[in-house]
């Protein structure tokens, strides 16, 4: 059926179509209307991060920033769902026009500064959801909140998602906020993991319970870069890195429309370039923590080639846009055997 409705999607405006398209999620769901996931055989359940997933084939963060749709997203099968970016504070990200579909390519590129309703209103949907599978929540900064108290916005989201949970993605990628990838930097990233690592005892303490952390990287980093941010992986004892974010180079979209907009680019283009920094990660991490491969993923091959790279668990999002559902249970069916 998503065939037959992406021609009519594709007429809208990119944030629209988007918007018109988990609403639409939304009703079916409530009204009883959107079919149940198949149930995923034993054989594709994955322990990582010491969570048990029923599948490895998760939502990836930015297509349900605020949680309003989780129960929705639910449907469509995924072993796991991530929500966010959410910061402290609510704020409207960039100007509209912020979202731009490059067709030939595949692809998206994005500038929407993680708008979102603030921390406290996406607790409220989380908590209104039915959902009670493995939910991730990714945590950042405000926009006017200067770097070098960042990880003040950081602790204030990793207290207030604490109880709700299944993991935290810190994310220090994004290109769309002024300066965050510096976060990405040794001396920043080391203080940075250092506060939040001491602010999790406490709340492991109080909660009884430790919530896996994991960090989302950049794709646009060279291999002595991807070097230090691992080795301060496994100083900080971290649970898991998910790799990548989007990419602010423009290989691929060569002569395209929209290929000059500033943002991050997704999609088919980013396809090699995510892989290669999960296959430099699994190298250099030897099995000390798991990585979660994201990016370009727009077919089961993609995340079979994730997954052969050295991704424990993969995420979708761009690829959603070009192949609808369909694409959830291609990958699934790609990682399980069937």
């Amino acid at each position: 059926m998503y065939s037959l409705v992406r021609p009519l999607l594709f007429c809208l405006e990119p944030e629209t179509a988007h918007r018109c398209t988990l609403n639409a999620m939304r009703q079916l769901d409530r009204l009883g209307l959107a079919p149940a996931p198949a149930r995923a055989p034993a054989a594709c359940e994955r322990t990582v991060m010491g969570i048990r997933f029923p599948n490895p084939v998760g939502l990836a963060a930015g297509l349900d920033k605020n949680g309003e749709y989780i129960d929705a997203l639910a449907r469509l099968g995924f072993g796991f769902i991530e929500i966010g970016t959410v910061t402290p504070r609510p704020q409207p990200g960039n100007p509209r026009p912020r979202m731009f579909r490059i067709r030939a390519a595949r692809a998206v590129i994005n500038r929407m500064g993680f708008n979102n309703d603030g921390v406290d209103r996406v607790l409220e949907n989380v908590q209104r959801a039915r959902y009670r599978g493995v939910l991730g929540i990714n945590i950042g900064k405000n926009f006017d909140t200067p770097l070098e108290r960042a990880a003040d916005d950081y602790v204030t989201c990793l207290r207030k998602v604490y109880p709700f949970a299944s993991y935290v993605t810190v994310n220090i990628s994004s290109p769309n906020t002024e300066r965050l990838r510096r976060l990405q930097g040794a001396g920043a990233l080391d203080a940075l993991l250092s506060v939040l690592t001491a602010e999790r005892r406490v709340l492991a303490a109080k909660h009884g319970r430790t919530v896996p952390l994991a960090l989302k990287i950049a794709p646009d980093l060279d291999r002595p870069q991807v070097e230090t941010i691992a080795a301060l992986l496994r100083k900080h004892a971290l649970d898991a890195v998910i790799a990548t974010n989007t990419t602010v180079t423009r290989e691929g979209t060569a002569g395209l429309p929209h290929e000059h907009e500033a943002g991050g680019l997704s999609g088919a283009p980013l396809t090699a370039r995510a892989t290669s920094v999960v296959r430099q990660l699994a190298q250099v991490l030897a099995g000390k923590l798991p990585v979660i491969g994201v990016g370009g993923i727009m077919t089961a091959p993609d995340a079979r080639e994730k997954v052969a790279a050295g991704a424990s668990l993969v995420q979708l999002y761009t690829g959603l846009i070009y192949r609808g559902p369909a694409l959830v249970r291609e990958c699934i069916a790609a990682l399980c055997g069937k």
